[in-house]
């Protein structure tokens, strides 16, 4: 079981229905734009990434979590009370948490959740804490992007709607004379078959563990990903945050791209110059201060439910080759 030892934070409706609308009202303007687009049968190729990419869905997003260890109480809470992992507390506990018997009260099911998860809980905490233990490793120049459009003319492109700015000669000549060392293995996997042998690392799923490091820019946007997966230990807060950090590198990683996005409002970061090569690098630092940032307190919101949550990170680790 896991449980935490700390006395849960008690929440009426007048202290969560407000956090629960600012929620929402955060989340509206990514979702909405991508659901108008989808509806009409339009592509963005920066803005859409995060919704097709990822599988957590828009309606997903927009549901409000408090985070475990935080009690919700008052009528609003009853729907709430049939969500997956919530549950409404038990006498014991409404008189530990200081409610008056028969009020309406909810909070996540963290033991619930560790049974059904605790795999999958137990390799984000080992993955995250790893990562957060290695340096940055910058100075890529975000050569994943263009190696995936190598030899174009022979394997075309992912994003089939977009022009290459430089190219499909200037692109693979870029390609060739870079040093590409990508470290993270859900790039790496979309490579064109010429330019994986061009790559210094072959990441996999098995060393990832091993390889990923917060200089990565696709790392960091994957703090996303870690972090709605273990919704709804976390509050919407974190995966919002998350969320918007994810949607910032995308952003980055585009305008670094071989893609010419002028048209879609975003300047190049031109890798294939020192200025542009600056600016990357830059760019790329700031983003692995602040997603270590965020690791750090994504760590520190699980570290209170106790030795299980390491017992299910040992399990995890044990079963990888």
């Amino acid at each position: 079981m896991i449980a935490s030892a700390a006395r849960p934070a008690v929440l009426t409706e007048d202290q969560w229905l407000p956090r629960q609308a600012a929620h929402e009202n955060r989340v509206r303007p990514f979702t909405e734009g991508f659901l108008a687009r989808r509806s009409a049968g339009q592509k963005h190729p920066v803005e859409d990434f995060l919704f097709t990419y990822y599988s957590q869905k828009p309606g997903q997003l927009l549901r409000w979590h408090p985070g475990a260890g935080v009690v919700l109480t008052g009528e609003a809470v009853r729907e709430r009370a049939a969500w997956k992992f919530y549950r409404t507390l038990t006498d014991p506990e409404w008189e530990a948490a200081g409610i008056g018997p028969g009020t309406p009260a909810v909070a996540v099911d963290v033991d619930g959740f560790a049974a059904v998860r605790g795999d999958a809980l137990g390799f984000t905490t080992m993955l995250l804490s790893r990562t957060a233990a290695r340096k940055p490793v910058l100075g890529c120049f975000g050569m994943h992007e263009w190696a995936m459009a190598y030899k174009s003319e022979e394997n075309g492109i992912r994003h089939d709607y977009l022009q290459l700015r430089l190219g499909p000669q200037g692109t693979d000549d870029l390609v060739e004379r870079s040093k590409i060392r990508c470290t993270h293995f859900d790039a790496f996997r979309f490579y064109t078959p010429e330019a994986v042998p061009l790559n210094e690392l072959t990441p996999t799923r098995e060393n990832q563990r091993d390889l990923e490091q917060p200089g990565c820019l696709h790392a960091n946007m994957d703090l996303y990903k870690w972090a709605y997966k273990l919704v709804p230990l976390l509050p919407s807060e974190v995966v919002m945050d998350a969320f918007e950090l994810s949607w910032r590198i995308r952003e980055m990683d585009m305008q670094a791209s071989p893609y010419d996005l002028a048209d879609w409002g975003y300047t190049p970061i031109a890798v294939e110059t020192p200025a542009g090569r600056a600016r990357y690098a830059a760019a790329q630092r700031g983003f692995a201060e602040e997603s270590q940032q965020l690791r750090a307190r994504i760590l520190g919101l699980l570290a209170p439910f106790g030795g299980q949550l390491q017992e299910a990170a040992d399990r995890a680790a044990s079963a990888m080759p």
